[in-house]
């Protein structure tokens, strides 16, 4: 039995060559999420170094007496990133579909580069929200693209895990950060903040000498009318002679496809939000969207401050326990994508996330008092050990499900005559409400004139959050577990209702799709003709 078996993935048996490569691809261009997970993690302690608040201090004082950032500067300097993220995502089809996924994906590292650049040197607040504007926009380039990749060349038996991997480097990064913060919190210079930001080049740089040996996607290249190239990548890819017939077999496939996407008007971006994508669209951006305000970046931009306030424990040490929570629940997450599907995973997840929040909200509210100056003192110890123990059962919840699992449903659900726009609108929508929350969580958190004060009652909204991700499952998350990309498509052209979705099956034409030999593909009665919704969605490349 192979190994990936025993983890519970199956590879079909007439699928010609190897599929190794093509997973050892997917999962190295994941490493681009350490980039956006580092830079999320790292700020939170940022801001709560001593240097740091004295440095960029404009004058403000907090309730201690001591030089910080007011809640506004706080704001923007944490916000800023999502805001460049927003924009990169949107951006990230102008690269992909001109350029190649492949260089896009190059030049994108070099925008995040120069970010980097900009906060280490930076020694006042304009620089350093400069530096994160852009570092934030090579982000959201790198996290539209990602996925994007990875679709296009993963196998589908595994494809979840390779997808949802794009996550698990997103904890990664986090974790990393956690411990660099620790390592440097107590540096009584700039190196407190500028090793941990500089730090950043390492992976940057990782992933774009890694790209440099990576080939470019075979249906791009095919796309592009560069037949021989898409031969020579595809052959790269799996591990078969140019003149193989199943990879012949499969080129044909793919030339036939983008001669039927050519039949129809070139998909534009309104062509996301009119019937039967609308239907997709909403899904995928919704999806995104909870994501957020499940409030997991709560706790990673500004949970070294709020742990501060428990009385458990250091904040740093905390922040770098909640980061290794992180990692390790997303590795069964994605053991388990595969295995048992997307739409139950989501619901279990919600439905943890909910009653966590609910359970940290409550507890963490009647645990904690405040005193006139705004000062938060700790009325019961074990009161406030609970609510950082159900902290972490929900980043454990969340990790191994809806961490992973929204991009690994936006990155399938789509059809390739819209999919670059449509995932670009769906990251653009994550990043717009990852921005949101930023900017508004100091206001509705901190003590002062103007601000809500909500200290541990911010959970509750989280809860309520949690409590619409039931209902989106439920409605809206079809079960797209072993399919191909183009199976999703006749999936969501046959079924209208989403608790349905479990019980389809696809067209004996579709399951052998790609098979020049199996007599499963013969039909007394002739082949089948494609239906014409898959005709003019396209049909997505296996591999």
């Amino acid at each position: 039995m192979r190994f990936s078996e025993k983890l519970g993935f199956k590879r079909p048996d007439d699928e010609a060559g190897a599929s190794w490569v093509a997973i050892l691809m997917g999962f190295f261009v994941a490493f681009g999420g350490v980039l956006y997970g580092y830079d999320t993690g790292t700020i939170s302690g940022i801001m709560a170094m001593p240097y740091f608040k004295d440095l960029f201090s404009t004058g403000y004082r907090n309730p201690n007496g001591e030089l910080d950032i007011t809640a506004t500067q706080e704001s923007a300097i944490v916000s800023i990133l999502s805001a460049g993220t927003f924009f990169g995502a949107l951006a990230s089809p102008l690269l992909a579909d001109f350029l190649g996924r492949r260089p896009a994906l190059m030049i994108s590292t070099w925008v995040f580069n120069l970010g980097v650049v900009l906060q280490t040197i930076a020694t006042a607040i304009p620089m350093f929200l400069a530096g994160r504007f852009f570092a934030g926009f090579g982000v959201g380039l790198i996290s539209a693209l990602i996925p994007l990749y990875q679709s296009e060349t993963a196998p589908k038996w595994i494809r979840g895990a390779i997808v949802g991997a794009y996550q698990l480097a997103i904890t990664i990064g986090l974790l990393l950060a956690a411990v660099v913060n620790n390592a440097t919190a107590k540096r009584h210079d700039s190196g407190s903040y500028r090793i941990p930001i500089a730090v950043q080049f390492a992976w940057s740089l990782v992933l774009f000498v890694g790209m440099i040996f990576l080939p470019e996607t075979p249906r791009f290249l095919v796309r592009s009318g560069k037949l021989e190239k898409a031969r020579a990548a595809l052959s790269r890819i799996r591990r078969l002679s140019p003149e193989h017939e199943a990879l012949a077999a499969e080129l044909g496939q793919i030339q036939a496809n983008l001669e039927a996407e050519s039949s129809v008007r070139k998909a534009t971006y309104a062509d996301c939000f009119r019937r039967p994508m609308l239907k997709r669209q909403f899904t995928g951006m919704a999806l995104q969207a909870l994501q957020q305000l499940t409030g997991i970046n709560f706790i990673f931009y500004y949970g070294t401050r709020y742990f501060q306030n428990s009385g458990v424990s250091s904040g740093f040490t905390i922040g770098m326990i909640t980061a290794g929570i992180n990692v390790a629940s997303t590795i069964p997450g994605l053991l388990a994508i595969d295995r048992w599907g997307r739409r139950p995973l989501l619901l279990l997840g919600a439905v943890g996330m909910c009653v966590s929040q609910l359970i940290v909200a409550v507890v963490g509210t009647v645990s904690t008092g405040q005193r006139p100056n705004g000062e938060i003192f700790v009325k019961s110890l074990a009161g406030q050990q609970a609510a950082v123990a159900f902290v972490c059962i929900f980043i454990a919840f969340f990790a191994s499900t809806w961490g992973p699992l929204a991009w690994v449903v936006t990155g399938e659900i789509y059809p390739l005559a819209t999919r670059a726009k449509a995932l670009s609108m769906t990251t653009a929508t994550n990043w717009l409400f990852n921005w949101a929350i930023a900017y508004s969580t100091p206001y509705l958190v901190n003590y002062g004139p103007g601000y809500a004060n909500l200290q541990s009652k911010i959970f509750f909204v989280w809860f309520g959050a949690c409590f619409l991700c039931i209902a989106l499952v439920w409605f809206f998350i079809y079960e797209t577990k072993g399919l191909s990309l183009e199976e999703v498509d006749e999936l969501y052209a046959e079924v209208k209702v989403a608790r349905k979705s479990t019980t389809w099956k696809p067209t004996p034409r579709l399951e052998a799709a790609g098979s020049t030999t199996s007599e499963e593909s013969k039909d007394e009665s002739g082949p089948k003709e494609a239906s014409p919704h898959v005709m003019d969605q396209g049909v997505e490349l296996q591999v």
